[in-house]
């Protein structure tokens, strides 16, 4: 299939169209993408634009990222793909007997919010890093943008102030979090002006010394200080012994296709072994929106979450390779397993809703960027170094306090990861650059929309706009209202217990994709942008 034979009238009730263009940029706010095509514009390609808009979504939207966030990339630079982990690693003091001495035998993971919640932050140093090896403007040109934007401020936007509020009640209490981001007493309100002054101060520190100031340096250094101040164990040593690593995705064919996704220690797997098991299964031969292809789609990411939750960990405490567990053979066998005829329940973890955020870029060359970077829950840990804006994610509740586990907290490890950029190829050649945000929604959100895109020939736009379902455990699913009523009613049929979420920018993910037509230079992309978020993709 070729962008050609998509159906272009196929559609969803949307408040976007496809996006035609040689040099394209989407993500989830305006004035990100914005900043990516500048870049371009000036010379840069799509690394530099990826970077730009990054850092200016670490401003316009802290409930889902920030300057303490982690961040993966996969990108194809022209001739060859490549992977980068710009996931932190634990504070030299998290041993388990930390956690247990501190909080008692009965604890099961490190606490939900506050510095204990925080592992390094990695998304500026893949910053860097990505701009060393790929970029073509100087680092500082591509902060430039972020740091007009927090200055000036920025009119918050409807979705992300309703998720702005409803952080309120839960955060405001944790050191920085309401001086930094209530700074009238209360969240902003929608096209309220919302200035980050101390974030611009961070981004120029961080410009001027190439990421520096943060590793090691000044920023590090307030860091480790209000940690101290604040119960935490984070040392400025941490941050300066952290690099991001290279690493080759990891990939699964289906449809003609080949999906690539991030190896462990993120999730990515889930979505290569879903879809491993549906390239078993019949499901495209069935109409998309049917009760039978979702439930399918869902028995099959059940299965995969199973998987995923009980191996994938940092990779050199996993004891099953990741090619084991996308083995042909035993994803055929797991596929068996699946009984079309009813819901079936798989062991599995419960999913957990995310504060994430997905951009992705290409330009004319050919050179495409899968961007993700995240605080992990809406504003991560909660945690404000004020005078620096620096807000820290809360990746390390992920760490398990069991010993028994792959996932078990130890000095200098990364936890578990939700975020997962993607790529699509076909005959090795890049075809589209992709990813859905939102937790563990986001595995989810590849197999749907891939299943859209690959097997039924939806366009991006489409399988942005379709109607999503949401595994959470057990039998238990969530759909949007958009849902056809038949297709609702006979799923619950087949014994999945459905909740209808009228919420769908909380619950159902939001993606940006970007499907290579042809030759770059002349026919250019087509991309897509979720409407669940304030996002925007856009290019010339």
């Amino acid at each position: 299939m070729s962008a050609h034979t998509f159906d272009w009238s196929s559609g969803y009730p949307s408040i976007r169209m496809p996006v035609f263009a040689r040099n394209v940029v989407a993500s989830s706010h305006p004035l990100a993408t914005q900043a990516g095509l500048a870049m371009m514009r000036d010379g840069g390609n799509a690394i530099d634009a990826v970077i730009a808009t990054a850092a200016v979504m670490a401003i316009v939207e802290p409930c889902s990222n920030g300057l303490g966030s982690d961040a993966f990339c996969i990108l194809w630079d022209g001739k060859a793909m490549h992977g980068l982990n710009a996931s932190g690693h634990a504070p030299a003091a998290w041993t388990r007997d930390y956690f247990v001495r501190k909080y008692g035998n009965a604890a099961t993971a490190p606490p939900l919010r506050g510095w204990d919640s925080a592992t390094v932050p990695g998304a500026v140093a893949g910053w860097v890093a990505l701009s060393r090896r790929f970029g073509k403007l100087p680092f500082d040109a591509l902060l430039a943008p972020a740091i007009e934007v927090a200055e000036r401020g920025f009119a918050v936007p409807v979705i992300v102030r309703h998720k702005w509020a409803a952080a309120a009640p839960l955060l405001s209490r944790e050191p920085g979090w309401a001086e930094t981001f209530m700074p009238r007493g209360r969240p902003p309100e929608v096209a309220e002006l919302f200035r980050f002054p101390s974030a611009a101060r961070a981004l120029r520190a961080i410009a001027r010394t190439s990421g520096e100031a943060l590793y090691g340096g000044e920023i590090a250094e307030a860091a480790a200080a209000h940690a101290a101040a604040n119960g935490g164990a984070m040392k400025a040593a941490d941050f300066a012994a952290f690099s991001p690593e290279w690493v080759d995705p990891i990939r699964t064919s289906a449809f003609g296709f080949e999906l690539h996704e991030m190896p462990p220690n993120g999730q990515g797997i889930a979505a290569l072994v879903a879809l491993g098991i549906l390239r078993h299964t019949d499901v495209a031969s069935l109409p998309i929106d049917s009760a039978a292809s979702q439930h399918l789609q869902i028995e099959a990411m059940k299965l995969a979450f199973a998987d995923t939750y009980a191996h994938v960990a940092e990779p050199r405490a996993m004891r099953l390779r990741a090619v084991d567990m996308l083995d042909d053979a035993y994803l055929a066998a797991r596929a068996r397993t699946i009984d079309p005829s009813k819901a079936q329940v798989f062991e599995t973890g419960l999913p957990r809703r995310g504060g994430t955020v997905y951009l992705t870029a290409a330009d004319e060359s050919g050179m495409m960027a899968s961007f993700i970077q995240s605080n992990c829950m809406g504003f991560g840990s909660g945690v404000v170094v004020p005078e620096w804006g620096l807000s820290m994610h809360n990746r390390g509740h992920f760490f398990s306090l069991d010993p028994a586990s792959a996932n078990c907290v130890a000095p200098g490890r990364r936890p578990f990861h939700t975020i997962i950029p993607a790529f699509v190829t076909k005959d090795g050649v890049p075809q589209m650059s992709f990813g859905v945000m939102g937790g563990n929604m986001q595995p989810q959100g590849h197999v749907q929309t891939l299943v859209r895109m690959l097997a039924h020939g939806q366009h991006p736009q489409a399988a942005c706009d379709a109607p999503r379902w949401r595994f959470n455990e057990g039998l238990s699913i969530n759909v949007e209202s958009a849902m056809p009523a038949a297709t609702l009613q006979a799923l619950q049929a087949l014994g999945h217990r459905v909740e209808v979420i009228n919420d769908s920018y909380q619950d159902f993910g939001a993606g940006q994709f970007i499907w290579r037509l042809g030759d770059p230079s002349s026919e250019g992309y087509v991309a897509a942008s979720d409407p669940r978020r304030d996002g925007q993709a856009a290019g010339f």
